[in-house]
């Protein structure tokens, strides 16, 4: 009796493979191209300029024996679907394998998820669709343009400055901006100015700034203007001159992209962008849960906008009415300002919100529990009510001088029973 065809699913990691392969069952075959397996050759330029800037591609050094897998699997199978990572990237490597396993471009081949959840990966099998391919073009004129780029001007650099130096598409633009940048600097001619701080006691001490002199706002150019301020305010007495107190709403942070998340794991917890990409990519694939089995934690890392399916806002909303209460549940709509970035992934978010950090902490490394964390949290706190303060501005004058500061006092803390990021410190 011969063995039932099974359908192959193509994806770039092995470890991704393990997570959507236990998903699927046993009528699939899962198994990983790791990563690209065509590119340009690097003995040469590789690019036909006379040709429409035609590319040239070869099957990269050492992947023979993957891709001599990838064909013997793909003949055997009844359906191939190719399910690389869900960017232009991913879609070029689906775009090579389908030509190195001749299967044809017409064909709803490519399947694609933002998240590693079961009903994710299932509901992407059921609706397949053709290779994008200006996805596929984008991702081919940014390769030419880097190899054109590097092969140009690195071995002007051997010639004229030193050997080993290279140049590329986004590294040369962002010299120049850095060169034009420390000129200004160079050229920047620097003035003296003085600040002068009072500290007072009420009960607690508190300090404020100098701004004013009569009316008009005071700077300080020199230390013999600074002494003559001095010596008037020691024989001058202070006064409140006025209280000014308002409710002041903060509200959450839309919920994370690549670039901020970078940048809050960098500020609050010391990483690196290269490590946080990498702890990101390994909780999107898939970590080993203790009575789960493996599990995709966030959706996918490579994003710049900040939207949130209608599915995950619904969740979240149950979250936070059972767990905080329905004052903490907010009605917060994010969206882009600039008009030029791609949507076509969500904002990164934990992939089921009822699996805590706490609750997984002994099935994740140290960096990967403090990097859900703040994924985690983050989002929630996106989904919640503003913190309300109560602002007081005091005025303090002694003569024509003006000192001011203000303080926050919180009323309800709204989001910040989640999250706070590194710019919500506030001083009472």
């Amino acid at each position: 009796m011969a063995t039932a065809k099974k359908t192959l699913v193509i994806v770039e990691s092995p470890s991704k493979a393990k997570t959507i392969g236990k998903y699927l069952g046993a009528n699939y075959k899962v198994i990983a191209s790791v990563g690209h397996v065509r590119d340009l050759p690097k003995s040469k330029l590789g690019i036909d300029i006379e040709n429409d800037f035609e590319p040239q591609y070869i099957p990269i050094r050492g992947k023979g024996d993957i891709i001599k897998e990838l064909r013997k699997e793909a003949k055997k199978a009844s359906k191939v679907y190719l399910a690389t990572d869900p960017d232009r990237e991913g879609e070029a490597i689906s775009w090579h394998l389908a030509n190195l396993l001749g299967i044809d471009l017409d064909t709803p081949c490519r399947i694609v998820f933002n998240e590693i959840i079961k009903s994710s990966i299932k509901d992407a099998i059921k609706h397949p669709r053709k290779i994008d391919l200006n996805l596929v073009d984008a991702q081919q004129a940014r390769r030419v343009l880097d190899r054109l780029v590097g092969y140009q001007i690195s071995p002007l650099l051997w010639r004229k400055v030193r050997k080993g130096l290279s140049a590329g598409r986004v590294q040369s633009a962002a010299l120049k901006i850095i060169c034009d940048r420390e000129k200004e600097i160079k050229d920047f001619d620097p003035k003296e100015y003085w600040t002068i701080t009072a500290e007072f006691k009420k009960g607690k001490k508190f300090s404020a700034k100098l701004m004013e002199y009569k009316k008009k706002k005071l700077v300080v150019e020199n230390k013999e203007q600074n002494d003559k301020i001095l010596a008037e305010l020691n024989t001058g007495s202070y006064s409140v001159a006025a209280l000014n107190q308002k409710e002041r709403m903060k509200k959450p942070f839309a919920p994370f992209t690549t670039s901020s998340m970078q940048q809050e794991a960098s500020t609050k917890l010391n990483f690196n962008t290269k490590k946080t990409m990498l702890i990101a990519q390994q909780l999107y694939e898939g970590v080993e849960i203790k009575g789960q089995g493996t599990v995709g934690l966030i959706t996918y890392l490579r994003t710049d906008s900040v939207r949130i399916s209608e599915e995950a806002k619904a969740a979240a909303a149950d979250f936070i009415n059972e767990k905080y209460g329905k004052e903490y549940l907010g009605k917060n709509v994010y969206s882009n300002k600039k008009k030029d970035i791609q949507d076509a992934h969500e904002a990164i978010r934990p992939s089921n919100i009822s699996l805590e950090p706490e609750a997984i902490k002994d099935s994740l490394s140290n960096d990967q529990f403090k990097l859900y964390r703040l994924i985690w949290c983050r989002f929630m706190a996106s989904q919640m009510t503003a913190a309300k303060f109560d602002n007081l501005q005091v005025e303090i004058e002694n003569g024509d001088y003006t000192f001011k500061t203000t303080g926050s006092k919180l009323l309800f803390d709204g989001y910040q029973r989640v999250y706070k990021s590194s710019m919500d410190e506030v001083k009472d």
